[in-house]
């Protein structure tokens, strides 16, 4: 790593309406480094990225490339200073193919038309120029997306970026998909290109960072080598307390009455024969890798799926789930999905909009919506979870990650629904908002409700789970119940692997 500054921001500043985001932020990034930007959520640390992508722009201060000062006003000034950004979710063109989006604004032309050979070759190059070989005349929406975000470095590096912003790159990324980008990184850190990783998962920024910034509330609280800080001190750096893990106290009441009863759920292709029960006071894990069945099985339970099939218990009576949200509903079920900025909330509306959506019926008499009674339980769930806005008439797309959650939640809520299904309820969420969340959880469930959580994080569901059911295939191989049970059992069963 060279000792020379290859980015500096000087007293950078950026305003939204009612906040904010950025207060006199000062750092600089070394060549060739790998540094980590960490925070809670809405502590400006994408904010930050996007001015040096040209996104936003900074209301004051000055940015300094190789030393000498830039004015980022869009992306295209960003690329030619050689800058680029591998986003969280990923910007891209799916019904074109591979080739067409890595020379998107660069197509090579043979007098007024498309030179598509060259463009073809150009792609290969660009793809290989980062260690990866992938059909480039392939549609990109038919790819995953552990492929699509390779696509996305390459089309940067291909571009002349040098300098590479990575904004939580492994929020949809299975444990071997993430081990890859792991390795590209430093393939790239050995090219001579300077990362900036921005993270939530510290075991990441431990791993893959020289120097660590911390951000809290849009201010820069310290900038350390790794070498220098523990976890403990770090997650303390972000949030400004000690912080401790959650222990569940719902553990401590022997649970109650079925809430719910699955026998034989099947679905052709994604699970078969999945049994179990789900009594009030409990929390049921539901474990497994990526591509076992377990969000399917959620997404069943909620009425998506209408070739599932089986039979369905809610408190006792028979029902009927095949494709009946709206019953699903009116039964008492919510689900908090895994992707909640494309199935869980409705961007465009606020977050007092969407935490009321599910019972604007109860709100209403002779078609009209009574906006008191609306103000009224919109403002309860919100300040219950601590949402951190200007007003409850954000709009929900302006929100971070973590607090986008938490209005998921306050849906669910607002709807007093007895049986939760959540599905990975802290991914791209902050240790702070974690532990907030993890507290709600357990307080639902100590206060009677049925919960089916869905996670890829062991520690979290191995804490937060009365029991657990491992999934593999799309079958039930398991069923664990503390004290009994570990990572190492879990990982056993997930993987078919027996031990010695």
């Amino acid at each position: 790593m060279n000792d020379h500054p290859i980015v500096e921001f000087r007293g950078i500043t950026k305003r939204f309406p009612g906040v904010v985001a950025l207060n006199n932020v000062s750092l600089a990034v070394h060549r060739g480094a790998c540094h980590g930007l960490v925070g809670e959520n809405g502590a400006g640390k994408s904010t930050l990225g996007r001015i040096l992508t040209g996104i936003y722009t900074a209301d004051s201060g000055q940015i300094l490339v190789d030393g000498r000062p830039v004015h980022l006003a869009s992306p295209r000034d960003a690329l030619d200073a050689g800058i680029g950004m591998v986003h969280q979710e990923l910007a891209f063109c799916e019904n074109l193919s591979v080739a067409e989006n890595l020379c998107l604004g660069q197509m090579p032309a043979a007098g007024p038309f498309l030179a598509g050979r060259r463009m073809i070759e150009q792609a290969r190059e660009r793809l290989a120029a980062v260690g990866a070989t992938i059909d480039v005349e392939q549609r990109l929406g038919e790819l995953p997306i552990s492929q699509q975000q390779v696509i996305q470095i390459a089309a940067a590096v291909g571009r002349g970026a040098r300098i590479l912003i990575f904004d939580e790159p492994t929020s949809s990324l299975s444990h071997a998909e993430s081990q890859r980008l792991f390795d590209l990184i430093k393939r790239l850190q050995r090219d001579g290109v300077t990362s900036m990783y921005i993270s939530h998962r510290l075991e990441e920024v431990f791993r893959l960072c020289e120097t660590i910034t911390v951000l809290r509330d849009g201010q820069v609280v310290a900038t350390r080598p790794t070498a220098e800080l523990d976890e403990a001190s770090l997650v303390r750096m972000m949030i400004g307390r000690p912080y401790e893990a959650y222990f569940p106290s719902h553990l401590e009441a022997k649970p109650g009455l079925e809430l719910l009863r699955v026998e034989g759920l099947s679905s052709p292709g994604k699970f078969r024969s999945v049994s179990f029960t789900l009594h009030a006071g409990e929390i049921l894990g539901l474990a497994g890798l990526v591509g076992s069945g377990r969000t399917e099985v959620a997404e069943a339970l909620f009425g998506l799926d209408p070739m599932a099939r089986g039979r369905v218990f809610v408190e006792g009576k028979q029902v009927a789930i095949t494709g009946r949200t709206a019953g699903a509903l009116e039964l008492g079920l919510g689900l908090v999905p895994e992707d909640r900025k494309r199935h869980g909330l409705v961007l465009s509306m606020t977050a007092k909009q969407n935490i009321t959506l599910p019972i604007l019926g109860r709100l209403a008499s002779m078609g009209w919506v009574h906006s008191s009674e609306e103000d009224g339980v919109a403002r309860r769930y919100f300040d219950l979870m601590h949402v951190r806005a200007p007003s409850m008439d954000v709009i929900s797309a302006t929100l971070s990650g973590g607090n986008q959650q938490k209005v998921v939640l306050a849906r669910w809520l607002a709807a007093d629904c007895r049986i939760l299904l959540v599905d990975e309820p802290t991914r791209g969420v902050d240790v702070g908002a974690k532990a907030e969340i993890h507290g709600l959880i357990d307080r639902l469930a100590s206060e009677g409700a049925g919960i089916l959580m869905v996670s890829s994080e062991l520690p979290e569901i191995l804490n937060l789970s009365t029991r657990l059911l491992v999934l593999r295939q799309g079958r039930i191989v398991g069923e664990l119940s503390r004290p009994g049970y570990s990572q190492e059992a879990v990982m056993r069963l997930m993987t078919a692997v027996t031990a010695d």
